[in-house]
């Protein structure tokens, strides 16, 4: 039973960062804006003053009272089940842990999919983005680290026998 270091394992520290950097926007902004907490230029919580700024210039969606329905049913599956699952997904890529690998095809494809709806109401609904390409750039990496996700637990022991 022998593990590979986490140095040895590129693919596993890109998951890594990227999925804490996603927790932690969770943490800071999903879970407050699924609760109903305001996106506007004095909400009592601070990364959601930051997020209107921010949404002011780049997502107008955002702005909208109440919140859109695809957006506050998107921020809801984000904050109360991908946040949470991704703290797990985190542990179980540190430790290789196998028994990750289903719970990560089912995480991945709701992520796929909620970034499917996210993208297409956003771009093709009332509210565009002013620029494409920098929200695309921003938000890309929600739609394609799910892809990779699946890729690196493609393999049926995606950290081998343990």
């Amino acid at each position: 039973m022998s593990t590979v270091p986490l140095s040895k394992r590129p693919i596993d520290i890109l998951l890594i960062a990227f999925y804490a950097v996603s927790f932690t926007y969770g943490f800071l902004f999903n879970i407050p804006e699924a609760l109903g907490v305001a996106v506007s230029p004095d909400s009592p919580w601070p990364p959601l003053r930051w997020l209107y700024e921010w949404a002011v210039a780049e997502e107008p969606a955002h702005l909208l009272v109440p919140l859109p329905i695809f957006l506050l049913s998107a921020t809801a599956i984000d904050a109360f089940v991908h946040t949470p699952f991704i703290a797990v997904m985190i542990y179980a890529l540190v430790n290789e842990k196998n028994w990750i690998r289903l719970p990560c095809w089912l995480f991945a494809g709701s992520a796929i999919t909620n970034m499917y709806y996210y993208f297409m109401a956003t771009l093709l609904g009332d509210h565009p983005p002013p620029n494409t390409f920098y929200y695309l750039v921003f938000n890309l990496p929600w739609l394609l680290m799910p892809m990779l996700l699946v890729w690196r637990m493609r393999h049926a022991k995606p950290f081998g026998d343990r």
